[in-house]
């Protein structure tokens, strides 16, 4: 298991106060807290070789372009990506995602065909597609929730069905935690001839992640969700699918040959990645991948379930009180959804907060989801490598405190 004692010393923000007590950081589906080590990968660029990469013959660009590219191979590897080439650096998963809408959908989906989602899709897994469907002609089908909080795949063979183009899945619910079948998925796809997308933003921090075990054409996925710098996010594809993409935006860098009157664009990945990168930040994201790596993701994976199980039991000894998605730990992430009619979410959040917690309010950016729960919102825990079971105690302490609060009036 992991010894998040020590874990915890690699984490400067981890000892601060928030309101004269000490932070319990657990919003982690949010945004993760950085290491050292990342930080100081990015005051090292900054310092030591601050360049524009590529095409630079002096040494700091040779530097930054090595860095830079050895950061991209890395992220490969953790994947397990057929080729760097295959790894595209974009701001944030949103971005891959409409990447993959604009240079491949809008090229791919013809009028009549259907794009298949699910039920508890990120906005940006679910608007990008809206657009598509409308703008193609084409039809959007949506897998629907069980009462478990898993997909309800009961009809699956008819919804992704041969006239289907492209299916498109979360990994791990950032709303419920449910980790959902993707390599079933993707292997239905595959029978009807579909490409198959993965969102992989709350999925690739927390476990082992294979995307040529999974079988899928893209998945995308955030620096800032797994111990790196915000900015920066990864698609991954399949090298055909990305011969047969148009490029996002063009301009700089991503061009091989221009006159007056024509373009060609450059080889992968360079292609689509228009402009100068995000340098530093791609960097950053190379040394949590390295961070990641020494824990090793199987192991962060069992403290996962671990502490998730904990929260579980915990929270079921609350009366009154909804806690969403799938009951076992080993079938959902560590994301931890709960709700009464008697609190609103937000208040939750003000009142742990006082306490120096620190959870998600609202609707999670899955508005449709929240509707089929038949809630508006819910308040959020989630966690990461360094949370530990004494921070779920207070956690569910201060839960407590803010129903009897709210409830009968006690101080």
């Amino acid at each position: 298991m992991l010894d998040t004692a020590r874990i915890r010393q690699d984490f400067p923000i981890l000892s601060r106060k928030v309101n004269g007590v000490p932070l319990v950081y657990l919003d982690n589906a949010a945004t993760s807290q950085k290491p050292r080590s990342v930080i100081r990968a990015l005051v090292d660029y900054y310092e030591r070789y601050n360049s524009n990469v590529h095409r630079g013959v002096h040494t700091l660009s040779m530097e930054a372009t090595d860095a830079m590219e050895e950061a991209r191979q890395k992220v490969a590897d953790f994947v397990n990506a057929e080729s760097p080439s295959c790894i595209i650096w974009t701001r944030n998963t949103t971005e891959a995602l409409n990447l993959v809408a604009q240079g491949w959908a809008m090229e791919h989906v013809a009028a009549g065909e259907r794009i298949v989602t699910t039920a508890m899709e990120h906005h940006s897994n679910l608007v990008p597609w809206q657009r598509v469907a409308r703008e193609r002609g084409a039809e959007l089908r949506i897998l629907p929730l069980a009462e478990d909080g898993a997909l309800d795949l009961s009809d699956v063979n008819s919804i992704i069905d041969t006239r289907t183009r492209l299916v498109t899945a979360v990994h791990v619910s950032n709303s419920l935690g449910t980790i959902n079948p993707v390599k079933a998925l993707a292997a239905r796809a595959k029978e009807v001839g579909a490409a198959f997308l993965v969102d992989g933003a709350q999925s690739v921090p927390h476990m082992p992640v294979d995307v040529q075990d999974i079988g899928c054409d893209f998945m995308a996925f955030s620096g800032h969700k797994m111990l790196g710098p915000t900015g920066i996010g990864v698609l991954y594809a399949r090298r055909e699918a990305l011969e047969r993409m148009e490029p996002f935006l063009v301009g700089g860098e991503m061009v091989l040959q221009v006159s007056y009157e024509d373009a060609t664009w450059n080889d992968l990945p360079m292609r689509f990645e228009a402009g100068t990168p995000n340098v530093a930040d791609a960097i950053g994201m190379g040394a949590a991948v390295d961070y990641l790596n020494g824990l090793g993701m199987d192991r962060v994976r069992e403290h996962e379930i671990q502490i998730t199980g904990y929260a579980l039991d915990a929270f079921g000894e609350i009366e009154d009180l909804d806690v969403f998605g799938p009951a076992d730990p080993e079938k959902r992430g560590g994301v931890i959804p709960f709700h009464t009619t008697e609190v609103h979410a937000h208040d939750f959040g003000t009142v742990l907060d006082r306490r120096g917690i620190a959870v998600r309010t609202g609707h999670h950016c899955t508005m449709p989801l929240m509707e089929t729960l038949g809630v508006a919102a819910t308040a959020r825990a989630s966690f990461y490598v360094y949370n530990t079971e004494e921070e779920v105690d207070v956690l569910v302490d201060a839960v407590k405190e803010a129903m009897r609060y709210f409830l009968d009036g006690s101080r």
